[in-house]
């Protein structure tokens, strides 16, 4: 259904240049539903400006946050590979121009043009490799290192060496507490432990991740204890 936040981004020059002369152009606005679950829908959008949010269903039926996605992501293909229902909410989170396909010609330029081919490819192979990792850890780990571990996810380097890592602007609480499955009280205590013991700090800018390979050694280590006592 989407494409990992995060990961190396559509090459928009070529993925435009393989649908532009038969796609649809849609501007959507701050909180608009643009799919919604078991929609029968079968396009697929590429994003070329502004952000949405996904959100999957639990078979308990609760939601989980799956992604942010922003320009030159897109999502929709799953149901225009394979024809199913939307097993996914996809909402826009602020001003978002899209580029709507139709099944049909996604399919065409995915059989006719190697450059969106090998994309999608990279992009399901990296999809899986995501939530096969964010199962794990929702099902095996403690809230802590869970929380540890999406921090590391979203964060982008803040420096060349990378020895801190920011979040900018910092996520709510209540997103944290959506993406990993807790309550965000949880959220709001863990941060706070981070913080008295020297691994994150707040600034206006974003949240600061002061000492990520510690945080990456501790997921680490939890991980391996998950896997030999499972």
């Amino acid at each position: 259904m989407v494409e990992r936040a995060g990961s190396n981004r559509a090459s928009k020059p070529a993925v435009l240049a393989a649908f532009a002369p038969r796609a649809a152009r849609r501007r959507c606005h701050e909180g608009e539903l643009i799919l919604d679950f078991e929609d029968t829908s079968t396009d697929v959008y590429l994003i070329v400006s502004g952000a949405v949010r996904v959100l999957i269903r639990t078979p308990n039926g609760k939601e989980m946050l799956l992604a942010d996605l922003g320009a030159g992501e897109f999502f929709g293909e799953t149901a225009a590979i394979d024809g199913s229902a939307r097993s996914a909410n996809v909402t826009a989170t602020m001003t978002t121009e899209l580029v709507v396909i139709s099944r049909a010609e996604f399919l065409a330029a995915v059989h006719a043009t190697p450059a969106v081919c090998d994309r999608l490819m990279q992009l399901l192979v990296n999809r899986i490799r995501d939530l096969n990792e964010r199962m794990f850890q929702r099902n095996m780990l403690d809230v802590r290192h869970r929380l540890y571990a999406d921090l590391l996810r979203l964060s982008r380097p803040r420096d060349a060496k990378g020895e801190q890592r920011i979040l900018s602007p910092p996520p709510p609480h209540h997103d944290l507490a959506a993406r990993i499955g807790c309550r965000r009280e949880q959220v709001s205590r863990e941060i706070s432990a981070m913080e008295a013991e020297g691994l994150a700090e707040k600034t206006r800018g974003g949240l600061i991740i002061l000492r990520p390979k510690e945080l990456a050694r501790r997921v680490a280590a939890a991980t391996d204890e998950s896997r030999l006592s499972s």
